[in-house]
């Protein structure tokens, strides 16, 4: 088999892997969560605003307790993460399966909380019940929220579909009778759930969620915390961009959840009182890191592409589309230049496309692992933000060097294939020009 015979089957095998119901709804998912994560974040942001003496003027107006009001709101949008997470996946998944997705993610939630720790051990030794602890309903139960999400959906629809439901008179209202519908499957869910509740706290004293998390989450949280877990991340996305296949959305809809998990972890070293800056327990690869430094103006940091094209540029497909790219890429939108020189496909630009978001993941870990940088917080900023503003408002002026380092080396990576490019297209200009000149000869 030749070497494009594998890659094309590569690429098949990722098309694929994109359309599977289970990463559709995944990915799907976790879209749904943005409103809740940039919100929380906007607080998060006022609460910790990079700028020197912000918070001792704030403390003047409104108090020593002043930051109080806005944690309330990172309390109920970030420490409730995997509620959301686990309410969003199963709705996507059960409305692409064209079954009532409403009352699928209510039982989803229900079916959660019956895994979740009832318990809480105060710092006396006293126990408290009958309580719902952030703990687990955040960034520590993303995992089992999934796993719970997928099964609650299957189950789900397996019953509508197999008609294992109520059934009511036609005369009975419909929102009475959609809840009678959905009375089997929710027994049947409960029925398991109460019974993985039970094996994991008379057999191991624990609960599912702590089980999980022990098990499977942090193993895979320290793989894609490690520079050879970004490599492959950030790699992967630039190449089956490359290739046609959106790679951020097929990549992100498996490594979000562990990202943002990341961040959350380092936000809750913040809550405690310490400190990210020199921390080895913070987390450095964080959903911020891919989403801000590593794609700056885009996925392969095509900002950097646009500013040599406008440097260099002779022909005039590669001068009009530049300028025209330059407004939407500021903002992170790159798609009329991965579509329109275009990128996809494209030999001239394969190697800097995969090449500079590995340099600016380097750069950015670089920076962080020296100290120059903290560690990222569950601090976003909206994905329209243009670079240099967002690094300063996640990181202060520390973030905003590091992009724009990043942007300068991107553009010096990009310059030489730019202008091999450029050459190719004005040679076939000038073929045109020739050709239509013999014609009207």
């Amino acid at each position: 088999m030749s070497k494009q015979e594998i890659f094309d089957k590569f690429l098949e095998f990722m098309s694929n892997f994109a359309q599977i119901r289970e990463v559709v709804a995944l990915r799907d998912g976790f879209i749904m969560t943005t409103p809740f994560t940039i919100g929380g974040s906007l607080f998060l942001l006022l609460a910790n605003l990079p700028v020197p003496g912000y918070a001792e003027f704030m403390a003047s107006i409104f108090g020593a307790d002043w930051t109080a009001p806005l944690y309330a709101v990172s309390g109920a949008t970030f420490s409730v993460l995997a509620l959301i997470v686990v309410m969003a996946i199963t709705y996507k998944f059960v409305a692409n399966e064209g079954c009532d997705a409403s009352m699928a993610s209510i039982l989803a939630l229900s079916t959660f909380l019956i895994l979740m720790p009832s318990t809480l051990t105060a710092e006396g030794g006293a126990v408290v019940g009958d309580l719902i602890p952030k703990t687990w309903a955040g960034s520590n139960g993303v995992i089992t929220a999934i796993l719970v999400a997928f099964f609650t959906s299957y189950v789900f629809v397996y019953c509508e579909k197999h008609h294992l439901t109520i059934k009511m008179p036609d005369s009975v209202p419909s929102g009475v009778a959609r809840a009678f519908e959905a009375l089997i499957p929710g027994i049947l869910l409960f029925f398991f759930a109460s019974v993985a509740f039970a094996l994991c706290r008379y057999l191991g004293a624990t609960t599912m969620p702590e089980l999980i998390f022990k098990v499977i989450q942090t193993p895979l949280q320290g793989l894609s915390d490690s520079l050879g877990g970004g490599i492959v991340i950030v790699g992967l996305q630039s190449i089956l961009f490359w290739a046609g296949v959106h790679g951020p959305n097929v990549v992100g809809g498996v490594v979000s959840p562990l990202l943002i998990a990341n961040s959350l972890d380092n936000q809750h070293i913040l809550e405690a009182g310490g400190q990210l800056l020199g921390n080895p327990a913070a987390h450095i690869f964080t959903v911020q890191i891919n989403d801000v430094f590593v794609k700056s103006g885009g996925c392969g940091l095509t900002l950097g592409l646009i500013i040599a094209a406008l440097l260099v540029a002779r022909s005039s497909q590669m001068k009009s589309l530049t300028r025209m790219a330059m407004v939407p890429g500021l903002f992170n939108i790159n798609e009329p230049i991965i579509f329109g020189l275009p990128i996809v496909f494209n030999p001239y630009l394969l190697i800097p496309f995969t090449l500079v978001p590995l340099m600016a993941l380097f750069v950015t870990y670089g920076a962080i692992s020296i100290g120059f940088m903290a560690p990222l917080s569950a601090v976003q900023v909206p994905w329209t933000t243009p670079p240099i503003i967002a690094g300063f408002l996640l990181d202060g002026w520390q973030g905003a060097v590091v992009q724009i380092i990043n942007l300068t080396l991107a553009t010096i990576i990009y310059l030489p294939f730019v202008k091999s490019q450029d050459k190719a297209l004005l040679a076939e200009e000038q073929e045109e020009a020739e050709a239509e000149a013999a014609n009207q000869n």
